[in-house]
């Protein structure tokens, strides 16, 4: 289940700003609590699908609740349509090319421009918590304490390659939240392990990902064997290793097809016709699939024998936890969050970031021995339906929810 670091539930009764600068009503406990949840995107990724997870547990629990989005997304439907208010309205969020320490000091200007707005906005809904999905706006972590309600952020980042001062501006306005839920251990060393101060308030809570209805069948691995990555077609995510470990298997004789399941990161639309052309090459020509954004994942997993993740780096990496509910074996790049859901050689394979011969010399092994691959692959199921689950997520999230709700 979730796991909270020493101190993690004096964290909730840390005082902080004390109360805030506007009075709150009293008498609460009679009333149904709200929840003001503010995030980035509504993409159906990683981090909003955790938020849309949320949201959906602090409803069912009875919670009104009530998400704030600068544009709609994939996500807005299924909101609404599980009883979820939204309200779309135009905020500045931090984006990559703002993480320096000179952008990210222009975008506080402007965001300091929008704060009475939503110190207004807050405290029209008059809300228990103001849940703040990921570290990309922490105006609004701000604007909650001005407004005297408890604030929490949500963070799903660890970049660890940005200069120690961006990752240090990143995180220190983390210290305006009253608790700070992490996805990963790697999450909690970016932050709490960055900003001293922010330990005592920082729970770890792993992702949740909602398994399939129906348990696969275990792959048989016989040719052509199908691999396929899931995630935004982006240079993080480093499809471009898969195309080329794909090359280096079918150079070697091997039948071995391919599946990108993800659309184009915006502003990334360049690289995926980079993908696309590399595609028609001899040595790949007709062996490689773009199915764009899918959802549910679950039939393109079905279909396919072994799930690549050749990510630079992942805070967690639900596509992994995906693979490994579906009932297949994973070859996952050696980074960060998943060390935290593949054990190597037991739930899975481990290999080096961009290093296409390791990635095919580890699905070579795979297609090789397919009674050690299925073996893997119904460790991985299993360990991933134990602790990464949507239903754990959803009831260790309304936990600390509530419990913050109670306390000071």
């Amino acid at each position: 289940g979730s796991h909270s670091h020493p101190g993690s539930a004096a964290a909730m009764r840390s005082p902080g700003l004390r109360g805030g600068l506007l009075s709150r009503k009293s008498g609460r406990s009679s009333r149904t609590p709200v929840a003001v949840v503010v995030t980035a995107a509504l993409d159906a990724y990683g981090s909003d699908l955790q938020m849309m997870q949320t949201a959906i547990a602090l409803h069912k629990a009875g919670w009104r609740v009530v998400v704030l989005a600068p544009r709609a997304g994939r996500l807005a439907e299924e909101l609404t349509a599980s009883g979820i208010e939204l309200r779309v309205c135009d905020f500045p969020v931090l984006v990559r090319s703002s993480a320096s320490p000179a952008g990210l000091v222009r975008m506080l200007a402007g965001a300091v421009s929008g704060l009475p707005g939503m110190i207004k906005m807050i405290s029209g809904y008059d809300p228990d918590v103001v849940y703040v999905n990921t570290l990309t706006m922490p105006w609004w972590l701000l604007a909650g304490r001005i407004a005297g309600v408890r604030t929490v952020c949500h963070v799903h980042e660890a970049e660890e390659r940005d200069p120690l001062p961006v990752r240090w501006c990143l995180a220190a306005p983390l210290l305006l939240a009253r608790l700070v839920v992490v996805n990963s251990n790697t999450t909690w060393r970016a932050t709490a392990g960055l900003v001293p101060g922010l330990r005592r308030r920082t729970r770890l809570i792993y992702n949740g990902v909602e398994p399939p209805e129906h348990d696969s069948e275990l792959p048989d691995l016989a040719e052509p064997v199908r691999l396929v990555t899931i995630g935004r077609i982006s240079p993080r995510k480093a499809p471009q290793v898969a195309l080329e470990a794909t090359a280096i298997l079918r150079a070697q004789g091997r039948d071995v097809r391919l599946d990108l399941c993800g659309s184009a990161a915006d502003g990334k639309e360049w690289f995926e016709d980079q993908l696309l052309q590399r595609a028609t090459e001899s040595d790949l020509a007709g062996a490689v699939r773009f199915l764009g954004y899918t959802a549910p994942v679950w039939p393109a997993l079905a279909a396919a024998d072994i799930v690549i993740a050749p990510s630079l780096g992942e805070s967690f990496g639900n596509a992994v936890v995906e693979g490994q509910m579906a009932c297949r074996p994973v070859v996952a790049t050696a980074v960060q969050g998943h060390l935290e859901t593949v054990s190597d050689q037991e739930t899975g394979l481990l290999v080096p970031c961009e290093d296409p011969a390791a990635l095919a010399d580890a699905i070579g092994r795979l297609i090789d021995d397919p009674q050690a691959a299925r073996r893997m692959a119904r460790r991985g199921h299993d360990r991933a339906l134990a602790q990464f689950s949507s239903q754990r997520y959803r009831t260790d999230i309304e936990a600390a929810l509530s419990e913050l709700t109670r306390t000071g």
